[in-house]
């Protein structure tokens, strides 16, 4: 773990990270289909605006605009020739907000999914998919980020191969998973299989946990599955999306108010979470109520499934065995949140 990382864990009994970037693009004129990561050198003052609504919400860390930041992705625009300068603008425009906020804000690099399915399930070579990710890590690191984050992964071969890229330059490597409805990632992982997943990993990432999903109460109790198992040491990620995405008037909205983000972060917390931030649909406002509870609600047991279905929605009965046969479905892909 890097010292900046390791101080600001010190100093702080929980990280605040940030919310969604994708959110806080199409806010500012993103159009469905567009590459979030074009932004960064079309428009990079939008996006460090997004990286200030945040900084200025109370995040600590924040994430580069480079979700799909890979080779893999950025063909889907035409763009797989401009990866390193397309993730060097990402950590620019995340570094000049950082830089204003006038006390530490971490800089992660954002390294989310290819899109393909690795083999032995797909047919994508493991080691293509390292090499895309290694290049895409490389740029990350000469732009300056202060760790590299591996985001919304579904499967083991990929999180492996993404976690491997990203180890090789100096930097602290932290990754998380996105599981849904049953409990399971969407290619088959349940939440102790994942932690002893990133436990088989050299070197094990200085921070894991899980991202995305269908809202804070499932994640919530993924995060429950994490915290009745052994941990090594890990710091325990959480970042959930704004509640549950509904389509009305045209557009997609997100159920999660003020209130419940509030009430994810100290629930968040109190199940061992270290870093806890919010994922697609999450504002600056919903931030700055995440920042306030977790400044001035004092720390309580660990809640059980009920206080959460109490306070944040149901929670779907979560899988407690991992599966020898992993599905073979396309996993989802969002821009970056």
């Amino acid at each position: 773990m890097s010292q900046k990382l390791k101080a600001l864990l010190a100093e702080r009994r929980v990280l605040l990270a940030d919310g969604g970037m994708g959110t806080g693009l199409f806010r500012r004129g993103l159009e469905t289909g567009d590459s979030p990561e074009l932004w960064n050198v079309d428009h990079p003052d939008r996006v460090t605006d997004v990286h200030r609504e945040f900084v200025a919400a109370g995040s600590d860390l924040i994430l580069t605009n480079s979700f799909g930041g890979n080779a893999f992705r950025l063909k889907l625009h035409g763009a797989e020739g401009r990866v390193r300068e397309l993730n060097m603008a990402a950590a620019k425009a995340a570094r000049i907000a950082a830089g204003e906020a006038g006390r530490p804000v971490l800089v992660a690099g954002s390294m989310g999914p290819t899109g393909e399915i690795l083999a032995p399930v797909g047919t994508l070579d493991p080691a293509e998919a390292e090499a895309a990710f290694r290049a895409q890590a490389g740029a990350l690191a000469e732009g300056g980020v202060d760790l590299l984050w591996v985001e919304t992964m579904s499967s083991a071969e990929e999180l492996a191969a993404a976690v491997r890229a990203a180890s090789g330059f100096g930097l602290p490597v932290c990754a998380t998973m996105s599981f849904d409805t049953n409990g399971r990632t969407m290619m088959g992982l349940t939440p102790a299989a994942a932690l002893a997943l990133a436990h088989s990993l050299d070197p094990v990432p200085a921070g894991f946990g899980a991202n995305c999903g269908i809202g804070p109460a499932q994640l919530l109790a993924t995060l429950l599955g994490f915290s009745r198992l052994e941990r090594r040491g890990e710091v325990i990620i959480a970042k959930a999306n704004c509640g549950i995405p509904e389509f009305r008037d045209g557009a997609i909205h997100y159920t999660g108010t003020d209130s419940i983000m509030a009430d994810y972060a100290v629930l968040a917390r109190d199940a061992g979470a270290r870093i806890i931030g919010g994922c697609c649909g999450t504002a600056g406002t919903h931030l700055a109520a995440m920042r306030r509870a977790l400044d001035t609600v004092e720390p309580g047991p660990v809640p059980d499934i009920a206080r959460i279905e109490r306070l944040l929605g149901p929670v779907a009965a979560p899988a407690t065995e991992p599966v020898a046969t992993l599905p073979r479905e396309r996993r989802r892909s969002r821009p970056g949140g």
